[in-house]
């Protein structure tokens, strides 16, 4: 199976003292030994730079854009960048006007409709509820809790 890797899978195990850092990296890994492809796109790693720079104080890491940038290279180096392609808006935009979709929630409709174009079965994510509404619409694309690998 192919999953793709949401951000917030990236942030903690970028953060070694995120309460959540070892339940993410353990997921990571079980996936790997069980022969699982893991997947990012080039928006996970936007979302990342954007997440690892800003302040701790606004849910961010506090990291230099150096830091950032070494630690998106390893993410590059580990899990496969998925191509963009022109499918990926059509899918995007077809899950955005179905169920009525605005505000932040259209990042997660792109990350839905990258794993719809690229046949990715699987999204490991902190945030289930962030794509709960999307389940019944696209029943193709199942959503992982790391705590349930």
């Amino acid at each position: 199976m192919a999953y793709l890797v949401d951000t917030s899978v990236l942030g903690r195990l970028a953060n070694t003292a995120d309460p959540f850092h070892t339940q993410a990296a353990s997921a990571v890994l079980e996936l790997h030994r069980r022969g699982e492809l893991l997947h990012v796109t080039a928006q996970n790693l936007v979302e990342f730079r954007n997440m690892g720079t800003r302040a701790t104080s606004l849910n961010g890491l506090g990291l230099s854009a150096a830091e950032v940038q070494v630690k998106a290279a390893v993410f590059e180096a580990i899990f496969p960048l998925l191509v963009e392609t022109p499918g990926i808006f059509l899918a995007w935009k077809a899950i955005v006007e179905s169920l009525g979709i605005i505000g932040k929630q259209v990042h997660d409709a792109r990350l839905v409709a990258v794993c719809q174009t690229h046949a990715v079965t699987h999204l490991l994510t902190f945030n289930i509820s962030h794509f709960a509404r999307m389940t019944g619409v696209l029943p193709s694309v199942v959503f992982v809790d790391p705590a349930a690998v």
